[in-house]
C-alpha cells in the first residue's frame, strides 16, 4: 500500500451553510469544511514548513530493540515513503515493508528508491524487515528446474545481495497463499517453488556470511488459517518444511480478521510446529474483516444530525465523503468512535500485542501506519476498509500538529503505549 502527498484528493472551499442545505452525498463531503489536498494552510506554507522541521528533528539515530516481542510500523510496498518524522511521532524503531520482486529486473534494487530508503533506516538503528513479494496470480508459478524459476532466482540472488547483512529479518514469500494462482496453491506446486527459494537463500547466506550473518530468514505469510478451507495440505506442507530446515528462523502469518477469536486460530495453528528455537512474525494484522460487515450500516443518528447528515446514511457514505473532502482530525475520530462496532475494540491492538507476546515466541509484528491511495480509490459499501486501519490518515483527514497528517487517535496512542512493555 503507498502513501503520496501529491496525489491527494483536492477539494474546494465549501460553506457549512451551503452544505446543510444540501442532501445526501453531498453533505458528506461537508465535514472537513474545505477540501485538504495539500499540507498548505493559506499562510504561507507553514504546515509545510512545521513538518520539515519535525522530520529534521527525526533524522538521528534510534536504538531499537531486539526482535523478542515488537511492534513495528508497517508501510507495505512503500518502501520510499518511510516517514522518520511520523515514526518518531509514534515511538516506532520497527520497520516493515514488502519489495515486488519484478522489480529487481530494473537493475540494482539497494539502488532503488525503496529499498535504498529502508537500507538508510537499517543504517539508523531502526529494526528492519523485509518481506519479498513474488507475483504469479495471472501465471503458472514456475516449476523448479524451469526457465521461469531460473529467473525467480536470479531476483532473489539480487535481494539478497542488497539486504543480508543489513536488514534485521527477510522473509521468503509475502503472501503466496493470496498471490498465486488457485490452481496452484491447491497443489504441491506452491510447496515446491517456495522450498526451492528458501533452500537457495538458505545456502546463499553461508556461502557469503556464515554464521556471522544478522538477517534471520522467515517463510513468508499465511492467511486465511480463520477461514473455512483455509487450513490445507498445502499449509501443512509449509510449516512441516518450516520446522525442519535449520536455516530458517519461523514463520509469517497475516491475521487480518474479525475477532480476535479468529486471530488466535493462527496461532493455534502454527505454533505446535515451530521448534524451540524458532519464532513467528505477524507483519500485518488488523479488524479489517470486522469493519467490513458494518459499512453498510446507517452512520451514528446523534453524529449525523450533529454533521447535517442525513439519518441512515451508510457508514460507507462517510469513508467516501471523507476522503473527497478531508475531515479535521478531530471529527475523524468522532466518527469512527460514534460506531459501537468500531468502539467496542478500540483496545485491539493493545490486546492483540498482549496475546502476541503471551506466546513466548513472538518476534515481530506489524501495523499499518499511514493510509494510502489505494485505499481512497472507489471506495465503496463491499471494498474493504483499510482506510480505518492507520495511524496516520492523510486521505481523510486534514494535517495535524506538525504538518503531520490528522491521525487516527485510537491506533495511534495504542501504537506508541505498545512500545513499551
Amino acid at each position: 500500500m503507498t502513501r503520496s502527498d501529491t496525489e491527494r484528493l483536492r477539494g474546494a472551499e465549501t460553506s457549512r451553510r451551503r452544505l446543510l442545505a444540501v442532501s445526501g452525498g453531498a453533505a458528506l463531503a461537508a465535514l472537513g469544511l474545505a477540501g485538504c489536498g495539500t499540507e498548505h494552510d493559506g499562510g504561507g506554507g507553514r504546515l509545510a514548513s512545521a513538518r520539515a522541521q519535525a522530520s529534521a528533528r527525526a533524522q538521528g539515530k534510534v536504538n531499537a530493540p531486539p526482535a523478542r516481542g515488537v511492534l513495528a510500523a508497517n508501510v507495505n510496498q512503500a518502501l520510499d515513503r518511510i516517514d522518520f518524522a511520523e515514526l518518531a511521532a509514534v515511538g516506532g524503531t520497527w520497520i516493515r515493508g514488502f519489495y515486488v520482486m519484478t522489480d529487481a529486473d530494473r537493475g540494482d534494487p539497494a539502488s532503488q528508491a525503496g529499498l535504498a530508503r529502508l537500507l538508510n533506516a537499517s543504517a539508523r538503528g531502526y529494526g528492519t524487515v523485509l518481506s519479498t513479494k513474488f507475483q504469479y496470480r495471472d501465471q503458472p508459478i514456475p516449476a523448479p528446474g524451469s526457465p521461469a524459476m531460473k529467473t525467480a532466482l536470479a531476483r532473489l540472488t539480487k535481494v539478497l545481495a542488497a539486504t543480508l547483512g543489513k536488514v534485521d529479518i527477510l522473509t521468503i514469500g509475502n503472501e503466496p497463499f493470496f498471490e498465486t494462482r488457485q490452481a496452484d496453491r491447491a497443489t504441491a506446486r506452491i510447496n515446491a517453488f517456495y522450498e526451492a527459494l528458501a533452500a537457495h537463500a538458505v545456502q546463499y547466506r553461508q556461502a557469503h556470511f556464515g554464521a556471522r550473518c544478522k538477517t534471520e530468514l522467515y517463510m513468508g505469510a499465511l492467511n486465511a488459517l480463520d477461514q473455512p478451507g483455509g487450513q490445507t495440505a498445502q499449509t501443512r506442507r509449509w510449516m512441516t518444511f518450516t520446522a525442519r530446515t535449520p536455516g530458517i528462523a519461523g514463520v509469517d502469518v497475516h491475521p487480518h480478521v474479525a475477532s480476535l477469536a479468529a486471530a488466535q486460530k493462527y496461532l493455534d495453528y502454527v505454533l505446535p510446529f515451530l521448534r524451540a528455537d524458532q519464532r513467528f512474525l505477524a507483519t500485518e494484522f488488523s479488524l479489517v474483516q470486522l469493519w467490513k460487515q458494518h459499512m453498510t450500516d446507517p452512520v451514528n443518528p446523534a453524529f449525523a444530525r450533529r454533521h447535517g447528515i442525513a439519518v441512515g446514511t451508510p457508514v460507507w457514505q462517510v469513508v467516501k465523503g471523507a476522503t473527497q473532502h478531508h475531515m479535521d482530525e478531530q471529527t475523524w475520530n468522532d466518527f469512527l468512535l460514534s460506531n459501537q462496532w468500531f468502539a467496542a475494540d478500540r483496545n485491539f491492538l493493545a490486546e492483540q500485542m498482549r496475546r502476541f507476546r503471551a506466546t513466548g515466541k513472538l518476534a515481530v509484528a506489524g501495523y499499518g501506519i499511514t493510509q494510502d491511495a489505494a485505499m481512497a480509490a472507489n471506495v465503496g459499501p463491499h471494498t474493504p476498509p483499510w482506510l480505518l486501519n492507520s495511524l496516520f490518515c492523510p486521505y481523510t483527514c486534514k494535517p495535524g500538529p506538525q504538518g503531520l497528517p490528522g491521525r487516527n487517535r485510537t491506533w495511534a496512542a495504542e501504537f506508541r503505549a505498545a512500545q513499551q512493555r
